[in-house]
């Protein structure tokens, strides 16, 4: 078994964690105002939403030829894998992907600990675009493609992740204008009761478009590690086995729910009721899958969070934290450089230990580092653990103890 293999089992086996990690802590973005509004029972809801994640990674794959392609300048003007990614087995391409998903993981966990929806997608990009800044230079990152199109971070990433949130924010404060003008003369008993249905049909159009779009993003990593190792050389198309993975792995993910975000989007923002729900979902689902079409990458938890922030503003007397929302976007602004620099540092990590030691010493102790903080940020949570049964307490008081719980917080 030669190192290079190993470090590309690695890469698999890491990728699949990311996609696990995706998936708990984007549920919430579809969910939570329907566990908020008590719509759906919160394992009712995370059921149904893994399920819907599953069958979303199967429709589309322009997202994942994104990753692929625009990420790292893999290709050469013919659209084959460049020469110097295949040598040695792709062994420095293998280590910017793996270090580079470590970053991202680790953003999330992190992210996940104190509750705040923060961009796996961004996190998953920072940590390759600094890995890879790391190890072949600035010049080595797709910014911009070739100028003819909107392409590369910029045009594909950055780009849609400054508009989307924007765009869902006013659809959905007009959804909801809208919604409350059409429905002022019902009572509010009637109201609730009937918008609690639309919310079921609107959060699992969300469940699946959160499929077409996250699920894919590792499906293109995969793929970008398996031309680096000479396993996969057609930059157009997925193997099927990684899109089965993929599938599999943010829908268990997503089941597992990622309570924590949920607790914040559902309670944190906005009290919410059921036509905001509604119209939040609605409009989330619109921007995410017209966004797939595309083959923007962009990030649903920006999408979700900017919906619910329009309930807000466009139901009159609603009250919205901005001192939540701040520190959200907080978050958001701080995702892509700092899982850049902690993509950047795990690359030197990595490259330092395989000068030394040879082989695949550098991977190894790149993924045991990955091991390490993971359980260390898991234990942190199980001391105010939140779940199911806990997750739409008040907002302003804590939320009670309950048992200790697997990650993300499903029993």
């Amino acid at each position: 078994m030669t190192p290079e293999f190993v470090i590309l089992g690695l890469v698999v086996v890491t990728a699949l964690a990311f996609d696990f990690t995706n998936g708990f802590h984007d549920t919430g973005n579809a969910m939570a105002t329907s566990i908020a509004t008590g719509a759906l029972r919160p394992k009712v809801a995370v059921a149904l939403s893994g399920t819907l994640n599953l069958i979303g990674a199967f429709l589309s794959v322009e997202v994942a030829l994104t990753v692929t392609n625009a990420v790292i300048k893999v290709q050469d003007s013919e659209g084959a894998p460049q020469p110097q990614f295949l040598a040695d087995g792709g062994h420095a391409l293998l280590m910017i992907i793996l270090a580079g998903l470590v970053g991202g993981i680790l953003w999330n966990l992190l992210t996940w600990l104190l509750g705040l929806p923060s961009s796996s997608s961004h996190a998953l990009f920072g940590g390759l675009v600094g890995a890879t800044v790391a190890g072949l230079g600035v010049s080595g990152v797709n910014w911009a493609g070739d100028g003819t199109k909107l392409d590369g971070v910029v045009g594909k990433v950055l780009l849609p992740a400054l508009i989307s949130p924007v765009i869902a924010l006013v659809v959905a404060a007009a959804g909801t204008w809208l919604v409350h003008r059409i429905t002022d003369g019902v009572t509010e008993r009637y109201r609730e009761s009937g918008f609690r249905w639309g919310q079921i049909g609107s959060a699992s159009l969300v469940s699946l478009a959160h499929g077409t779009n996250d699920a894919q993003k590792t499906m293109g990593v995969i793929t970008l590690a398996l031309i680096a190792s000479g396993e996969w050389s057609d930059t157009g198309a997925i193997p099927f086995w990684v899109k089965l993975a993929c599938a599999l792995s943010i829908a268990l993910g997503t089941y597992v729910g990622g309570w924590r975000i949920i607790r914040t989007l559902g309670k944190g923002l906005v009290e919410i009721s059921s036509p905001q729900g509604m119209a939040a979902e609605s409009s989330s689902a619109a921007v995410i899958l017209a966004s797939s079409h595309l083959g923007f990458a962009l990030s649903t938890t920006h999408v979700a969070t900017g919906s619910i922030l329009g309930t807000g503003v466009g139901k009159k007397g609603a009250e919205v934290r901005w001192g939540v929302a701040g520190r959200m976007v907080l978050a958001w602004l701080t995702t892509f450089p700092l899982a850049a620099l902690a993509g950047a540092a795990t690359w030197w990590v990595g490259d330092v230990v395989g000068r030394v030691a040879g082989g695949a010493a550098g991977a190894v102790v790149v993924f045991g580092i990955l091991v390490v903080l993971s359980g260390l940020m898991y234990a942190r949570s199980r001391r105010a653990p939140v779940d199911h049964s806990n997750v739409n307490d008040d907002w302003d008081a804590a939320p009670a103890a309950s048992d200790p719980l697997p990650v993300g917080g499903a029993r």
